[in-house]
């Protein structure tokens, strides 16, 4: 599956984006999708992801700001960030495990860049 990632950008402290995550082919099934972030000199580390049976995973630094959420009609996923801080300045990755035994796919990236 091909994932092209978008909505990421400058804002202001305090300030809100939304991520979207396209993908190829039908998200109905897939067993799990989400978003990692990755900060310069930082390693790749979960943001959130989302299970097949709707069940959610939060970073503990973005639990209460970001929401994580999908649109099988338009074979999307999205991530909600509120309340932005400096901290959250990183490079936004979607990825996707369309089964059990799938490899991972991976979207191009997105920069999100909060000033203070």
């Amino acid at each position: 599956v091909q994932l092209q990632a978008s909505g990421g950008g400058l804002v202001q402290a305090g300030g809100s984006l939304r991520l979207s995550c396209a993908a190829s082919g039908s998200i109905g099934s897939f067993n799990l999708m989400g978003w990692y972030r990755q900060a310069p000199g930082n390693q790749r580390a979960l943001v959130a992801r989302l299970f097949s049976d709707g069940n959610t995973d939060y970073a503990q630094s973005v639990k209460g700001r970001f929401t994580i959420s999908r649109d099988n009609a338009k074979n999307t996923v999205y991530l909600q960030m509120n309340s932005l801080k400096p901290e959250d300045t990183a490079v936004y990755y979607c990825y996707a495990v369309p089964t059990r035994f799938s490899s991972t796919s991976w979207g191009q990236g997105t920069q999100v860049t909060v000033s203070s």
